[in-house]
């Protein structure tokens, strides 16, 4: 991944650019917090913005998007199939549902949000029934450790472009992130901020301030020198500016690999072979 600005991107397996730097959007509230949110995200740059039809906030992205000022075409949106769709049919209404909350013709990218089992592979059959007819530019996968891969990989005609995980400092996967890049399937990292508890790792401190910038800057730009693409969540406009202040300076290999060793495969989320939703 060549890191430039906030507005770079990563080539998909299919070609498509996504840029490297979004913003996601879960748990706000859809109408003017996620407005709010999103209008402060492009305003500062943000190209790329992270949904789902779970987080019931669809409407208020398109909605955002269409008042921004911002061409369409300029922005990678990203939307997700949730486990109480999935199946085959199930799965083209949901994202029938999805376009038309958005107000979309069409998304960048759509996922399925979880491997629930005995549906994922049906459910994916309809990602590239999808992807075939043009209606999204790119489709892949979400919390898919690589056994779920390896049985998706099995089974598709397409190859997931997209494998987006928890990941951070203290949850690398560093062997999920090999196998998918292996396969030229981007990681991107959900919860990159462990929901706000990257700041309590006190070995970050030093490195903070070796480096002149906050923590949440030192782990995302570690997310993007790892080749991960971070979509960081917040409503407040200055913390979505400053999150995104991470191309100014760059983490030495040894600090990297510093960061790296802080992994204790602990999680904020559930665990995709255990989750019971």
């Amino acid at each position: 991944m060549r890191i430039s600005d906030i507005q770079g991107t990563v080539e998909l397996k299919n070609g498509v650019p996504m840029p490297y730097f979004g913003l996601g959007v879960f748990l706000v509230h859809d109408g003017e917090e996620v407005k709010q949110a999103v209008k402060y995200a492009l305003s500062a740059g943000y190209r790329h913005i992270d949904t789902a039809s779970l987080y019931g906030n669809e409407h208020g992205v398109g909605q955002a998007i269409r008042e921004s000022g911002v061409p369409r075409k300029d922005i990678f949106v990203t939307s997700k199939v949730w486990n109480s769709d999935q199946g085959y049919d199930n799965t083209l209404r949901a994202f029938d549902v999805s376009i038309k909350l958005l107000g979309f013709e069409y998304l960048d990218l759509y996922l399925v949000h979880w491997p629930v089992k005995g549906k994922y592979i049906e459910t994916w059959k309809a990602l590239e029934h999808l992807y075939a007819e043009g209606r999204v530019r790119a489709i892949g996968v979400s919390n898919f450790l690589r056994h779920h891969l390896e049985d998706l990989l099995a089974h598709c005609k397409v190859v997931p472009m997209v494998n987006q995980m928890e990941f951070h400092p203290r949850l690398v996967q560093q062997k999920l992130i090999d196998f998918c890049n292996s396969h030229t399937i981007q990681y991107e990292a959900w919860s990159p901020l462990m929901q706000g508890k990257i700041f309590n790792i006190k070995e970050l401190h030093p490195l903070a301030e070796k480096y002149k910038k906050d923590i949440a800057q030192i782990v995302l730009r570690w997310n993007l020198q790892k080749g991960v693409v971070p979509i960081p969540k917040s409503i407040r406009r200055e913390r979505i500016i400053s999150n995104a202040q991470i191309f100014d300076f760059e983490i030495m290999p040894k600090d990297m690999q510093a960061i790296d060793r802080l992994d204790k495969n602990e999680r904020v989320g559930a665990d995709p072979d255990h989750f019971n939703f």
